[in-house]
């Protein structure tokens, strides 16, 4: 039988929950409640498209020419979206990650980020995805085993499903009071805006519509936990929701609008990251490491019902 392409397959459950972790990327493929899908799947047959599930480490999101200075020092990474003239991603979504620690409704995914060229700095990671009571919590690890201080960005990139159908029908709510605007051609920064009364206020929740959007937000609303939700409400009554900690400021949302035709629209990717794209270039929001430093951010995702 031919492997999957997403590698070894890691099933965990409790009750009526079921979520699946992948060698491939360390990713999420699918998270279910009761039959019900929270994050959009992919098939075991195919290949991640559009990031599905994917961890977005070192960096999220996409980085201008692949260049970026780090204390004083000049660094170029591969262009692996050349259409855009930019690095997207990280280094790790395509790298083979280890099961540590299985259970039935825990496991743990880890790897080594050796030094390469563009990015000679060496961390070890870890993905701890856990199922509770609550739903779903991903835990992400990030140590420099390195002599020097490290550049450091992490963001995953799920995909909210609004059950049967395409996202247009489904009512979406977020509550940010800032859009950081991006240029058409290449998806980088360019400025900002205020989110209310604008199309992307959603501090009420409204329908999609065929609304497309493909931007990160940032001065998000969160409770008493420190937690920032997205919530996205499907014809049959059910909510996907998506929470983030204070460790992510910017999330990034996708209506996959640019998709192969038969996955556009047919979820919302909702993107925890903690520094906005660019951020490599700007400085902005980019976590310094020193030696021996570890970071730890956490989102999770669950199902309710209205």
């Amino acid at each position: 039988m031919t492997p999957p392409p997403s590698g070894q397959q890691f099933a965990i459950g409790r009750g009526d929950q079921r979520a699946v972790i992948v060698e491939v990327g360390g990713g999420i493929r699918e998270f279910r409640v009761a039959g019900r899908d929270v994050l959009e799947p992919y098939d075991v047959l195919a290949m991640a498209d559009g990031g599905r599930g994917a961890a977005l480490i070192p960096w999220p999101n996409r980085l201008a020419d692949g260049r970026y200075r780090f204390d004083g020092v000049d660094h170029q990474l591969a262009l692996s979206e050349p259409a855009t003239n930019t690095a997207i991603h990280g280094l790790l979504r395509w790298r083979p990650w280890r099961a540590c620690d299985a259970q039935e409704d825990e496991v743990t995914m880890r790897t080594t980020l050796h030094p390469c060229k563009g990015y000679p700095f060496h961390l070890d990671l870890a993905i701890c995805y856990a199922l509770s009571d609550d739903g779903l919590a991903v835990t992400t690890t990030a140590t420099n085993l390195g002599a020097t201080a490290a550049p450091y960005g992490c963001g995953h990139h799920p995909y909210l499903s609004p059950g049967e159908g395409k996202i247009d029908a489904a009512v979406l709510h977020f509550e940010a009071a800032t859009r950081i605007l991006t240029d058409p051609d290449r998806q980088l920064p360019i400025g900002t805006e205020a989110v209310r009364g604008t199309p992307f206020d959603f501090s009420t929740p409204k329908q999609l519509g065929a609304l497309t959007i493909d931007h990160p937000f940032t001065d998000l609303a969160r409770d008493d936990d420190g937690r920032a939700w997205v919530r996205l409400r499907g014809t049959d009554g059910a909510v996907a929701e998506l929470w983030m900690d204070d460790s992510y400021p910017v999330l990034q949302l996708f209506t996959a609008d640019t998709l192969a035709p038969a996955h556009r629209r047919t979820g919302l990717a909702a993107e925890p990251m903690t520094c906005p794209p660019n951020a490599f270039h700007s400085g902005d929001g980019v976590i310094r490491l020193p030696p021996g430093a570890t970071v730890r951010t956490r989102w999770g995702a669950r199902l309710t019902r209205s």
